[in-house]
């Protein structure tokens, strides 16, 4: 992708998705295997972390902590 921002493209691609479809595509980027989902999931993550209080980046924190 030659100077396109990865991240407004991203975003741009799920805009109009809905909840349910936005979960489904997690769960299908997860189940995959594939690492270029990763890049989507890092910007959906940062979306979450950045829309997140200080309470719920302790529990996204601890729940990936518990993960490992």
């Amino acid at each position: 992708m030659d100077n396109i921002d990865v991240r407004a493209y991203i975003i741009n691609n799920f805009k109009e998705d809905t909840e349910e479809d936005i979960k489904s595509s997690i769960e299908e980027s997860i189940s995959s295997k594939e690492e270029d989902p990763l890049i989507g999931l890092g910007v959906l993550f940062e979306l979450l972390w950045n829309n997140s209080t200080d309470e719920e980046k302790n529990t996204i924190l601890k729940n990936i902590k518990k993960g490992m």
